[in-house]
């Protein structure tokens, strides 16, 4: 038995991992323009490495944001066809819970340190998230955290002027984007055994760890994508009339 996770909110990123949490096979396609083109591949993809059959999924995860309209919709879509077709349950998961759980590993952090994600919302703006580790590992290993502000949609400015930066370690492709967030982190940072940077996009693998740990312990799961702001593409408004 498997799970399926799909989130399409920073990058193209496909798992699929075993009801215990244990990895299988997974792709990440660093691509924000491409969504549709290069979802289906990779799902069959780590179907045929983990030489999983459809009819074997247990689950389906989705991400669900914040991210833009059109990228976000395409995962959410899929994972919800998919899992209607094989009448199995589609589950939720906030993308920025994704980064932070991952940052906690990656970055050797300990219960209340807290963590900002921020990743590109464009615009000049970061979609963005404050959390407290709670547990660096719990079920289904994978560490517990608590959000503590957000998810929101601001300015990075505005995220440091409202104090959401301070004392945290901040992760996530705004971190990059915006030095005013904070100075980028590396895993050496803050734990010289550790390796690697901090994440950037949301994993999948711990994306499914999440749903699956989250499921067990009888939590809401609901797949409303966070948009957190009105799509560009807007519906033309009636036509004003001419005045006589």
């Amino acid at each position: 038995m498997a799970v399926l996770a799909v989130d399409t909110s920073a990058a193209v990123a496909v798992a699929l991992v075993g009801e215990g949490g244990e990895r299988l096979a997974s792709r990440v396609a660093r691509e924000q323009r491409r969504h549709a083109e290069l979802l289906a591949p990779l799902v069959s993809e780590v179907l045929h490495e983990a030489q999983v059959h459809r009819s074997e999924l247990t689950a389906v995860v989705a991400g669900t944001g914040p991210a833009p309209f059109t990228g976000l919709r395409v995962g959410l879509v899929t994972a919800r066809t998919l899992a209607l077709s094989l009448g199995v349950p589609v589950w939720g998961v906030c993308s920025l819970d994704a980064i932070a759980a991952q940052a906690v590993g990656d970055l050797g952090l300990e219960p209340d340190d807290e963590v900002l994600v921020a990743t590109d919302a464009r615009r000049r703006e970061v979609y963005w998230a404050r959390y407290r580790v709670v547990a660096h590992e719990g079920p289904h290993g994978v560490a517990v955290v608590e959000t503590v502000a957000g998810p929101d949609v601001a300015r990075a400015a505005d995220v440091v002027a409202a104090g959401h930066a301070d004392g945290a370690v901040v992760v996530g492709q705004g971190a990059a984007l915006y030095p005013e967030l904070g100075e980028a982190v590396s895993a050496a940072a803050t734990d010289p055994e550790a390796s690697g940077d901090a994440p950037d996009v949301p994993d999948p693998v711990v994306l499914a760890r999440l749903a699956l740990a989250r499921h067990a312990a009888g939590g809401e799961l609901p797949t409303t994508p966070l948009y957190l702001r009105r799509p560009d593409a807007q519906v033309p408004g009636a036509p004003k009339r001419a005045s006589a």
